[in-house]
């Protein structure tokens, strides 16, 4: 099942109508989606797809050369190469007058079976390969590896690649795809238990209620998700103990350096840093910084969470249960420690999908930065900002059981007026997001000022609808 990824799809489309030699770089964390979106691509495409494995140089190339044989030869033709110039000797003449996609998957095993691969990938490409036809597709899934090997200033094949593309795990509106029997409210908790990646979805079945998935899918040892945050961090990162020990503080709501080291047992924010800054080159973490600073990368005010909603799932309630959970007191773990605390849980993630669904709404202006704002004073869930515009929308986002009320639209109002003392916006508009809607008077008053009320069925709306 391919889902989605028609933006993804459309941009590979236009590189390959360029019918130029390109070299494409196309990476992402595992389970993402890369492997199906280049097969998806593919298909009625003159190509050659090798998927790279652990092993030694002479197997790939002996792989490589059988791939080759049988994508453009036919099933059972054998080819035989001895080095990879000659390999791409045949590559370079297949694609001398037509177009050819050639697909280099996993590239990170073939540059660690060889360091020079890079290197010699680079020669051929500058004496052979540009002159050609071809498309080809470097696809890895070591984020920090493509990115140093491939797409570093260093990197042999700096400069070579026409074309470069991070993806990322789908965003709500995709996410939705996966299950359309869910309600609004079943599909936003899905998406803050498992995230945006399509292997991750796959695995939940919306012809069963949400929390029977969650048992038998994620809380059951032997299942596919139960130990995959484990598998794909000793897959990535060396002391591998300490990472999780971090991942499981940002869970708990750790968010400053010194406080993430100390509940870790690492010291101070300095010990912790290494590793948090390698979680973010994973896309694992995230900093994020109030809205209204205009140069993040400079502010103080940074804190650090876990970016994946599933990890931030599994740490917060897999990992720490994992004894019971081997035991079988499945029941007791979901009954005890992951139903009165759902919903808190996904109101987190409630509010990261309130902000990007502020993208698509129509204002009266174009937003420049979309976040949260927090002070000693006070927070706000939500924040569009234009400074050129000299405009700024707030919102609070609330994923409670009661309609939101005239008292949750006047504490917003006055804590806009603490956010407007950081900026000269001269116009303020004002959004509510609630789970379980608006109270008559809200709504009156909302109609009077011009107030946006959003509800979750709006927002899956709002991904049915394309907007």
């Amino acid at each position: 099942m391919f889902i989605d990824r028609e933006r993804e799809l459309a941009m590979l489309e236009e590189r390959y109508s360029s019918d130029q030699a390109e070299l494409f770089v196309l990476y992402g964390r595992r389970r993402v989606g890369k492997t199906e979106l280049l097969r998806a691509f593919c298909q009625g495409k003159r190509h050659v797809f090798f998927v790279a494995d652990l092993g030694s140089e002479p197997l790939l190339l002996a792989a490589f050369s059988r791939a080759i044989g049988e994508h453009l030869l036919g099933p059972g033709v054998p080819l035989a190469f001895s080095t990879w110039d000659a390999a791409f000797d045949y590559l370079t003449d297949a694609a001398q007058t037509e177009r050819l996609v050639v697909v280099l998957d996993e590239f990170g095993y073939l540059a660690q079976a060889n360091s020079a691969f890079p290197s010699i990938l680079q020669r051929l490409w500058d004496t052979r390969l540009k002159d050609t036809r071809i498309f080809l597709i470097l696809c890895g899934s070591y984020v920090s590896l493509m990115e140093r090997e491939v797409l570093a200033y260093r990197a042999p094949l700096y400069g070579r690649r026409t074309g470069q593309y991070l993806l990322m795990p789908l965003d709500f509106n995709e996410a939705t795809l996966f299950f359309p029997r869910y309600s609004p409210d079943d599909l936003v908790t899905a998406y803050a238990v498992l995230g945006g990646t399509p292997a991750y979805l796959r695995q939940f079945d919306d012809h069963r209620p949400l929390l029977e998935n969650v048992r038998d899918r994620i809380l059951t040892p032997q299942t596919y998700l139960y130990d995959e945050p484990r598998f794909l961090l000793l897959q990535e990162v060396r002391e591998p103990r300490s990472y999780f020990a971090i991942l499981e503080a940002m869970a708990r709501g750790n968010t400053r350096p010194n406080e993430i080291a100390q509940a870790a047992g690492l010291g101070g924010g300095a010990a912790a840093m290494p590793y948090i800054k390698m979680l973010m080159q994973l896309r694992l973490v995230e900093r994020r910084v109030p809205a209204t600073k205009r140069h993040p990368h400079k502010s103080r005010k940074g804190i650090y969470r876990i970016g994946d909603p599933f990890f931030r799932f599994w740490f917060r309630f897999v990992y720490p249960h994992r004894s019971a959970l081997e035991e079988g007191r499945v029941d007791q773990v979901l009954e005890h420690h992951i139903v009165p605390r759902l919903d808190q849980f996904t109101a987190d993630t409630f509010e990261e999908i309130c902000r990007r669904h502020i993208w698509r709404l129509k204002l009266p202006f174009i937003p420049e930065r979309v976040g949260a704002w927090w002070s000693a004073k006070g927070e706000i869930d939500t924040v569009a900002i234009s400074d050129e515009a000299r405009a700024v929308l707030v919102g609070e986002c609330k994923w409670s059981r009661k309609p939101v009320g005239t008292d949750i639209f006047e504490e917003l109002q006055r804590k806009a007026r603490l956010l407007q003392r950081e900026g000269s916006w001269e116009r303020i508009h004002y959004a509510l997001f609630s789970r379980s809607g608006f109270t008559k008077a809200l709504q009156e008053a909302a109609a009077r000022q011009g107030v946006i009320l959003i509800s979750p069925q709006d927002l899956v709306q709002g991904a049915a609808d394309g907007k």
